[in-house]
């Protein structure tokens, strides 16, 4: 075969023919392998046929290591998986790379100087592509062969030889005529893959970095796939990679942190790919960054990316609903009830059931809402029809939470009765649809029950709910320690808090503390509940210091530990009122302002530690800031009130306050006890019937006040 002219095809096809058995027996082949040679004898393959003679027009002969490539690439192509193994493996892999390295070198330095060089490479660069084919051709036989590994090790061979040849990365249009650049992106694009099936995410990672951070001239559909495929690693492996350490990066650059982070980074790339028309759709990749910046608390990046899609990418409807969930679990909750009336217009799609539930949830949180809250609600059901049972479980229970939200701003008692009736009668269909088994409706049932005092039936179903739920909420166990606090049954409620306390995380603890000195102060046991505030402020504190580390300890549509410390600053300050230790509130008060100093909160406890001195006009100034702050604010406006009836001045004004605090909160005991003041202070006999009424409305209420709202 070494002596073949180059120019004669007759005789370098006669020599092809000649010496394809002695190759694929001198390593004593097995028969089955060896029987296929008169086929492969009768009909070669003409694509192996120019490649050999573009490799013997290069250096006028082909060697043992090309020969073998070429046959080895004949039986792949045939199926013959373990033949061409066999054939690929006679290669000397370690003894060609020198010469393939110094080969692509002078390819280098040709492309710089952009001359014709005089010196001779060790082999052409036909060759050096037929042998790195061989190898590519090597790692996909191992792979087919379930010998991973071994795959991905033959396979980044290829990979190093290309990335030390060219430091700086491959020249532009680098090979543009021949096979080498194909190979090296199939290349690039497997190895990755090998390591994962070769159960190495770690190289795996690092695969997938060397072939998007180093210049191989991958075409954009290559790019994009590895790109996809490393980003589904990131999420979705389990494990935590280091970060990446990109030494070319600008200062001012985005470097991520961990895997979401560089996940999020991959995907966002691939949706401007999207956007800029240089990929075809895929909706997948959306559904991935969706997950990725839910579980990073993203929401907000995630709606931008949404709405800077062109339209077309998704239906408009779809566009309405993803960005009106994205809002949503960002605290945003009138943009996204904003967004979900447009998807719910007439002329959009105003029976679509996930909206209309959705729309309902959004609206039962405000009072002012709810009439639209029961309207949405109605609507689901009504679209429903009896079709799913799940589903008009769910919008009953909507149903009753905004009929109950209603309820707290009807002016007349009896419309406030009625809808309180309808909303315990919503939550007992959804109970027995789901047999009592869906622990959010059997938490809204039990406080349904509870702001009606109905105390022993909301019992029954807090408790119902804590064994349904195994004590793994703690809103089961703090809406059950307040039915008890509310049936005076304190040192029970207190119970139940610290059994609470023994099965919570130190990060979940906030609410229970301040329940348990809540309960603590209700029983007079003050020195106790100041401990439990003080213990309380600790944890908090640690966890602001590893919030600024980064750590998010809470959802975006929860308080955040600064709005409960503000509260505990305000609780704290409240009890040293009591015990008349004016500069330790006072301390308290300046911790609340150094937090927050717009505060309704803070201003009526400075208002309260004014009133305790005696100090009434700095008091009325101090509701008065309160109030200019939040006018519904319904402390403020009682004790308003209440210092305008001790300094017996504008009892029609303290009267209007009261009133208009009973509007706010029916259920405030001391507004209906000092309402019954005003009215027993005037002496007439209407008035003092009407006192008689507020006195006994007002001990109804405290006698079944819990430590603190069941809201």
């Amino acid at each position: 075969m070494e002596g073949l002219s180059s120019g004669d095809q007759s005789r370098t096809v006669a020599g092809m023919a000649l010496s394809s058995e002695p190759l694929a027996t001198k390593d004593n082949s097995t028969g089955a392998y060896s029987s296929k040679n008169g086929a492969l004898d009768q009909q070669p393959d003409t694509s192996n046929l120019e490649e050999a003679e573009l490799s013997l027009r290069g250096r006028g002969s082909l060697n043992y290591e090309e020969a073998r490539a070429l046959l080895g690439r004949m039986e792949y192509q045939k199926g013959n998986v373990e033949a061409a193994l066999h054939v690929f493996e006679g290669i000397n892999i370690a003894a060609v790379t020198p010469r393939m390295k110094a080969t692509l070198a002078k390819r280098r330095e040709h492309h710089k100087r952009r001359s014709q060089s005089f010196s001779t490479p060790p082999m052409s660069i036909h060759a050096a592509s037929l042998l790195m084919e061989a190898i590519l051709l090597k790692a996909k036989s191992l792979q087919h062969l379930g010998r991973f590994r071994e795959a991905a090790q033959s396979c980044k061979v290829i990979v190093d030889i290309v990335e030390s040849s060219f430091s700086e990365g491959l020249p532009e249009n680098f090979a543009a005529d021949f096979k080498l650049q194909e190979t090296l992106n199939k290349a690039v694009e497997l190895l990755p893959e090998l390591w994962k099936l070769a159960d190495s995410p770690r190289e795996a990672i690092m695969s997938y970095r060397r072939a998007l951070l180093n210049q191989w001239n991958l075409d954009v559909e290559t790019t994009s796939r590895i790109q996809k495929d490393f980003a589904i690693l990131l999420l979705y492996s389990g494990g935590e990679a280091s970060p990446p350490n990109l030494r070319s990066q600008m200062d001012s650059s985005f470097v991520p942190k961990n895997n979401i982070e560089e996940a999020i980074l991959l995907l966002m790339i691939l949706l401007r790919k999207i956007i800029l028309k240089r990929i075809e759709r895929d909706p997948s990749i959306l559904d991935h960054l969706s997950f990725a910046l839910s579980v990073s608390g993203g929401l907000k990046a995630l709606a931008r990316q949404v709405e800077e899609l062109l339209p077309g990418i998704i239906d408009r409807n779809e566009r309405y609903h993803i960005l009106s969930l994205c809002y949503y679990g960002a605290g945003e909750e009138l943009i996204a009830l904003d967004l979900l009336r447009k998807l719910l217009h007439v002329n959009e799609d105003p029976n679509c059931v996930p909206a209309l539930l959705m729309a309902s949830k959004i609206c039962g949180k405000t009072p002012k809402l709810a009439e639209e809250g029961i309207n949405y609600a109605r609507r689901a059901l009504q679209s429903l029809k009896n079709n799913c049972n799940q589903l008009e479980s769910v919008a009953y229970c909507l149903l009753g939470v905004s009929l109950s939200a209603h309820s707290q701003v009807a002016v007349a008692d009896s419309v406030r009765a009625t809808k309180q009736f309808e909303a315990l009668e919503a939550l007992e269909s959804a109970g027995r649809m789901t047999k009592m088994r869906d622990s959010n409706i059997l938490y809204h049932l039990s406080l349904e029950n509870a702001e009606q005092r109905k105390l022993d039936v909301a019992l029954y179903y807090a408790k119902h709910l804590l064994k349904l739920e195994s004590g793994s909420n703690i809103r089961g166990w703090l809406l059950l320690a307040r039915i008890l606090s509310a049936q005076r049954q304190y040192k029970d409620a207190e119970t139940i808090i610290n059994a609470a306390l023994d099965q919570t995380g130190k990060w979940d603890q906030g609410e229970l503390l301040r329940t348990k000195a809540k309960l603590q102060i209700a029983q007079g046991q003050l020195e106790s509940g100041i401990a439990s505030y003080i213990q309380l402020l600790a944890v908090l504190r640690i966890q602001s210091k590893s919030l600024g580390l980064g750590t998010k300890l809470y959802k975006d549509n929860e308080n955040p530990p600064g709005l409960l410390e503000l509260e505990v600053w305000h609780d704290l300050a409240s009890v040293y009122i009591r015990l008349s230790r004016w500069h330790d509130a006072e301390t308290c008060l300046s911790k609340s302002k150094a937090i927050c100093s717009y505060s309704a909160s803070r201003c009526h406890t400075t208002g309260v530690l004014y009133e305790g001195k005696g100090l009434y006009k700095e008091a009325l100034k101090a509701f008065g800031s309160a109030l200019e702050i939040d006018p519904t604010h319904v402390p403020s406006m009682v004790s308003t009130a209440v210092v305008l009836r001790r300094l017996r001045m504008q009892s029609s004004a303290a009267r209007s306050f009261l009133m208009g605090a009973l509007r706010l909160d029916r259920m405030n005991s001391s507004a209906w006890y000092n309402l019954g003041l005003l009215y027993k202070a005037e002496g007439a006999p209407s008035s003092s019937l009407e006192a008689a009424e507020c006195f006994e409305a007002a001990t109804f209420l405290e006698e079944t006040a819990p430590a603190e709202p069941f809201r």
